[in-house]
Order: C-alpha cells, then sequence, then structure tokens
C-alpha cells in the first residue's frame, strides 16, 4: 500500500471577495508540481460564493465536473438547457463531451453556499454531452458507504469513467473497510467534517488522503465523522 497525505492547511487558496476557494491540487494560479492530479482526479475544490454571486457562463469539454453541496442552494443554468438549483444532499454530475456552456450561481442572495468542484478525466473522449442529478438520503450513509457516483450502480449519477464516489457518516468509535472497486483504481479519501484514522493517519477535517496500490483499507472514526471517498483509475 502506498499513501501520500495532504492536510488543509497545505491547500492551495484563493480569496477573491465573492469566492474562497481551497485548491486540493493545482488549479488556476496555483500551481505545484507535486499536486497535480490524484490518478484521473484533476480538480478537487472546497469553494465558498457569497450571495448572489457565482461563476458565470463559461465552456468545458472533455471533463467529468462533479459538484457536492455541502451548505446553501447553487443554481446551475447550461447550454443543454438544463436549469436545477442543488443543494445539501445533492450530487450533480456534467458529462462535459464535446463542450458545453454552463454557469453556476449561489441561489441566496443573503447568506453563503459552499461546494465541492470536482473534475476527473473521462475514460471516453468527445462523447455527447450530458448531465444528472441525485438527491440522496443521509441516513443511508450512517455507519455505511453510500455510493454516489458510479458507471454503472443503480442510485448513483452517471460518470464517463471507471469512479466510484462514496460517502460515509461514521459515528465515533465505529469503523468501516473500504473495498477498492477495481483493479488498479486508487481512493482519494477526503474529510468533510470530524476525525479518522486511516492505516495509522490521522486525518482531521478538510484533510485528504491518497492510496494506492491496495486492495482494501479500515477507516476509524476519532470522533462523529462525515467523509467522501473517491475511487479512481491512477493512469491517466
Amino acid at each position: 500500500m502506498k499513501t501520500i497525505l495532504h492536510k488543509a492547511d497545505t491547500r492551495g487558496h484563493a480569496n477573491h471577495g465573492w469566492l474562497d476557494s481551497h485548491h486540493t491540487f493545482s488549479f488556476a494560479n496555483y500551481y505545484n508540481p507535486e499536486r497535480v492530479h490524484f490518478g484521473v482526479l484533476r480538480v478537487l475544490n472546497d469553494d465558498i460564493v457569497e450571495g448572489g454571486r457565482g461563476f458565470g457562463t463559461h465552456p468545458h469539454d472533455n471533463m467529468e465536473i462533479i459538484s457536492i453541496p455541502l451548505e446553501g442552494a447553487l443554481e446551475h443554468k447550461d447550454s443543454m438547457g438544463n436549469t436545477f438549483v442543488i443543494k445539501k444532499n445533492d450530487v450533480q454530475i456534467m458529462s462535459a463531451g464535446t463542450g458545453v456552456f454552463h454557469s453556476e450561481y449561489n441561489k441566496s442572495e443573503e447568506s453563503n453556499v459552499n461546494f465541492l468542484q470536482i473534475w476527473v478525466f473521462p475514460k471516453e473522449k468527445n462523447i455527447k454531452p450530458r448531465y444528472d442529478q441525485i438527491t440522496v438520503d443521509p441516513e443511508l450513509r450512517v455507519n455505511k458507504w453510500q455510493t454516489v457516483v458510479a458507471p454503472d450502480k443503480e442510485g448513483a449519477v452517471w460518470i464517463n469513467q471507471d469512479a466510484y464516489f462514496s460517502l460515509g457518516k461514521i459515528e465515533a468509535g465505529n469503523s468501516l473497510d473500504y473495498q477498492i472497486q477495481k483493479e488498479g483504481n486508487g481512493v482519494y479519501i477526503f474529510v468533510l467534517d470530524g476525525s479518522i484514522e486511516v492505516n495509522g493517519n490521522a486525518l482531521d477535517t478538510r484533510d485528504g488522503l491518497g492510496i494506492w496500490d491496495a486492495e482494501s483499507f479500515n477507516v476509524k472514526a476519532s470522533k462523529n465523522v462525515e467523509v467522501l471517498l473517491m475511487d479512481v483509475p491512477m493512469t491517466v
């Protein structure tokens, strides 16, 4: 088993006033040659957008773009004709494929929205653009893994990649085993809130740990914790 630990305070940071963003991997003006990607996981941004502000219409192509709101509500519009609002316990994906334009704005004028913006390199290029979103029940991830992104699983948003995202809400003192979904995949663990221990590594809120060359591992909750696992191919 190989691991790499990224503590929360080592992330890139950009505060534009309306947008306060932390970058686990190189993004925009933050560049760290040792933190460009983890396998096909290219971007993991932890974004806080102030009320009434957001990202104007801009293009993407050949990228799988996942948004997971943690607080507040985010309004999405795109060139495929979709207009949706996503909030906590929603998971959204856009397979940009041959190309798509979209915008994302904080639906509220008064309160901030906090969401994870995640980019994954696609398995197949130049597919027809595709949009999907789901609402998941948080009770179904209490002391278990809840798969929310997958190429082949009912109840998860579809992704154009051999990637599986799972959420877990583990109560203090409990532990969960995780079996890596596909040979050659690794897992990037991101702590949303709380503390865990993984194979001797202690992780706190917004810390990240990459694991590869392994078949499984154990996650133990030091205190009540919410965690996101991103199980992705390690070969780009």
